[in-house]
């Protein structure tokens, strides 16, 4: 990251300044097929404020996170989804909900297709897909205006991650969320508005803006 930093915070600039209010989504995959997540996993905890640059700034509509303060910056501008959901698994979808803000979480879960009765179980109870929208909701319920996703399809089937990406999509283009996934899959990076392809720590290819 030392050497490429500069030119991936600008890049990313944009997209926190308001010129994309999409669904934009990072891809990154080493040309030999492997799977390294490292320099993906950076980039999220870099936006996230959980990790600083070593060169260069991070900055959100304009404002340098350091200045503004870490803790400020999450508080007031990040809301996190996890590939492993990272929910609180003694307790239910409503009170993991609860946990993320002061948005009601019985309407952010019927909204994420989460019914009732689901919402009364443990959130154990629940399906990877079901975990996964309990997870969204907790991050909506911060009603930060960006939501960071590191690999939130990973241990999803085909079906089930394509109905959470629907949502991601509906999340960016209806709520106006600046929605940052990051995947290895090709599938899901085709149904982003904005594709950065990462190679070597440095962005290697921009595809623009897309259909959807």
């Amino acid at each position: 990251m030392r050497n490429s930093g500069n030119k991936v915070f600008l890049a990313l600039h944009g997209f926190f300044g308001g010129t994309y209010r999409f669904f934009d989504q990072y891809f990154g995959k080493e040309d030999n097929g492997s799977k390294n997540t490292t320099p993906y996993a950076k980039i999220i905890s870099l936006l996230a404020g959980l990790d600083v640059p070593v060169d260069g700034t991070v900055c959100v509509a304009g404002e340098d996170i350091l200045q503004k303060g870490l803790n400020a910056h999450r508080r007031d501008n990040i809301s996190l989804v996890f590939q492993n959901y990272n929910l609180i698994d003694y307790l239910t979808p409503v009170e993991n909900v609860n946990l993320g803000g002061k948005a009601d979480a019985e309407e952010l879960l019927a909204q994420m297709g989460i019914d009732e009765a689901q919402r009364k179980r443990n959130v154990m109870q629940l399906s990877g897909g079901q975990q996964q929208r309990v997870a969204i909701a907790r991050a909506l319920a911060s009603k930060a205006p960006v939501l960071l996703a590191d690999e939130p399809t990973g241990n999803l089937d085909e079906d089930t991650a394509s109905e959470i990406i629907s949502i991601f999509q509906k999340l960016a283009h209806e709520q106006e969320k600046c929605v940052v996934v990051v995947t290895h899959s090709r599938e899901l990076a085709g149904q982003a508005d904005v594709v950065l392809r990462l190679k070597k720590g440095k962005i290697a290819d921009d595809t623009g803006m897309g259909e959807n």
